[in-house]
């Protein structure tokens, strides 16, 4: 399971990114989200997005992020069926989601992550709460197909 393996530097990155999602839907409510793994250098998350994120967006999603890590908000997993995943992420339109929680194969654990009103389909290997996150910084955008 990810959350074994993890160091916390990994765990910080993996939260951040957790972050950063519930900031652009906050900013961004027609963004779709996929995935948000921590990675070597920092974090990032894939969106699909009608139109690209320019500079000033960044700099308005980490506004958005201190205000998320400034309310100290828990990391709260929890494991649930799959219809009840389905049933949450189709209400929400979250299509890529659908297409994630399709590939776990049958009989295993679905969990999903929880911080304030912001829930993601994870396997976990999170920080306390939205508070440890201390700095972050966005760097920067890339388009994929």
């Amino acid at each position: 399971m990810l959350t074994e393996d993890m160091s916390d530097l990994e765990r910080l990155r993996h939260s951040a990114a957790h972050v950063m999602a519930d900031a652009v839907k906050r900013l961004f409510p027609e963004a779709k989200i996929t995935i948000g793994p921590p990675i070597e250098n920092g974090f990032y998350y894939d969106f699909d997005v009608p139109k690209a994120f320019t500079d000033e967006d960044l700099v308005q999603i980490e506004a958005e992020m201190a205000k998320i890590v400034a309310a100290k908000l828990p990391f709260e997993m929890e494991d649930i069926d799959r219809e009840a995943a389905r049933t949450m992420f189709s209400a929400a339109k979250e299509n890529y989601k659908l297409e994630l929680l399709d590939a776990i194969p049958e009989g295993e654990t679905i969990s999903v992550c929880r911080h304030g009103d912001f829930v993601d389909l994870c396997r976990g290997g999170h920080v306390e709460h939205t508070g440890r996150l201390k700095a972050f910084k966005l760097t920067g955008v890339a388009g994929a197909y």
